[in-house]
């Protein structure tokens, strides 16, 4: 996963832009030099989930780079127009081919290196129904011993399916929030938020019998 590239024209008259810092603002952004306009780059949210049924949890294996070949979390960019649950419903849908009962906010893993925020809902399938998507080779249940640890596509993947299989041992589920290493505090705990709502409680009940 890289950073975008740079901005080089304006999207609203075609012109070049240059990087400046707008009156009021603070840092440099890239500003049409014809017309003005001011384009922001913000960060992307990838939205995915923690797809259970039973005591396993669903993967897909990539058919695209970055990572290709490797297993990963149903996960993707939001779009517009989405809530992230929605996000992370559909991709779970597209890209596992499987059906889910959203929960509670699970995992929220900064990667400003990328210029990303990867964020994890809890859910539990409907059925054990999937099939791999078109950016999936495949796409399979796992039990906590059968995960495959080395060939896990993404850090913050394995940071979520960790969390998960120690929460679950513990017999109750919270908010895991992190940033990745190059932007951690030395030494500084990452915090772990308590979820209390009655809707989670009913979603996750299931994912603590096994």
């Amino acid at each position: 996963m890289n950073r975008r590239p740079p901005i080089q024209f304006c999207s609203a008259c075609g012109h070049t832009v240059e990087l400046r810092i707008p009156p009021g603002d603070n840092r440099e952004r890239h500003v049409c030099t014809h017309c003005g306009t001011i384009h922001y780059q913000n960060p992307r949210n990838v939205l995915g989930t923690v797809p259970v049924w039973g005591d396993q949890v669903l993967l897909c294996k990539r058919a695209i780079e970055p990572r290709l070949g490797y297993w990963t979390l149903p996960a993707g960019f939001m779009e517009i127009g989405e809530t992230t649950s929605q996000a992370a419903a559909r991709e779970t849908l597209e890209e596992a081919g499987a059906i889910v009962e959203v929960g509670a906010l699970f995992s929220l893993l900064n990667v400003p290196h990328v210029d990303q925020v990867h964020i994890f809902y809890l859910a539990q399938m409907r059925e054990p129904q999937f099939s791999a998507g078109e950016e999936s080779l495949e796409v399979a249940l796992f039990s906590e011993d059968e995960i495959p640890w080395d060939d896990i596509a993404f850090p913050t993947v394995a940071k979520t399916l960790r969390f998960f299989f120690e929460d679950r041992r513990a017999g109750a589920f919270g908010v895991h929030v992190e940033a990745s290493a190059d932007a951690a505090v030395p030494g500084a705990p990452a915090p772990s938020l308590p979820v209390h709502t009655a809707h989670t409680e009913d979603i996750l009940t299931p994912m603590l019998r096994v």
